[in-house]
């Protein structure tokens, strides 16, 4: 059974409160940073030459079981994670956003805008 936006949300963010990285509140600016970080590190991977679909293992020495996930796929998914956790904090309602956002770029003309990139 599928999980909605919110429920992950929800998930992701009990997940930081209980791993403590809550301890201490944050301002939205450093979680606006945090979200950026994780793009950095996409971005960093696809500059080393790794491609778009490229998934590698970690293994930890302390805990061999559990490989680390790595590569762009993965950071792209610490990104939703991100927003997910800031979601949470704020009680905002992602899933309403996002049904509303996109509805809204379906009536945009083609290329909106007009930016090169």
């Amino acid at each position: 059974m599928s999980k909605t936006i919110n429920q992950l949300v929800q998930e992701a963010h009990a997940n930081a409160v209980s791993k403590g990285w809550w301890d201490e509140d944050r301002t939205f600016g450093e979680l606006i940073a945090l979200c950026h970080s994780e793009l950095s590190e996409a971005l960093e991977d696809y500059r080393s030459g790794r491609q778009p679909t490229e998934v590698w293992y970690e293994i930890n020495s302390t805990d061999p079981v559990h490989r680390k996930p790595c590569g762009i796929p993965s950071e792209l998914a610490d990104i939703v994670i991100r927003v997910f956790d800031v979601c949470g904090r704020y009680g905002i309602d992602l899933e309403k956003a996002i049904t509303e956002k996109m509805a809204y770029n379906a009536t945009r003309p083609k290329r909106h805008g007009g930016k090169v990139i």
